[in-house]
């Protein structure tokens, strides 16, 4: 079971990831509130990307971040290509 203490900082994490994810893809993001969602979702996405390449961006929290922030990318991207159809 996670702790309240773990679900808050993973949502720090999402929403640091969201906000690092919308500068870097500049332009494709969906505004600030838009963006730290997709950073949480991303979080989730990064996670299992991460898992399924059987990769590791470390732990602890650099390694969380790394991880919610491709996840992220990736997630804007997909929705990006969906979004132009």
């Amino acid at each position: 079971m996670v702790s309240n203490l773990g679900w808050f900082l993973f949502l720090l994490v999402g929403l640091a990831a969201g906000w690092l994810a919308g500068k870097i893809t500049k332009g494709r993001g969906f505004g600030l509130v838009g963006n730290l969602i997709v950073g949480v979702i991303g979080a989730y996405v990064g996670g299992w990307l991460f898992n399924f390449v059987g990769v590791s961006a470390g732990s602890g929290f650099w390694g969380s971040l790394v991880t919610s922030v491709i996840g992220a990318i990736v997630l804007l991207f997909i929705i990006g290509l969906i979004k132009k159809n």
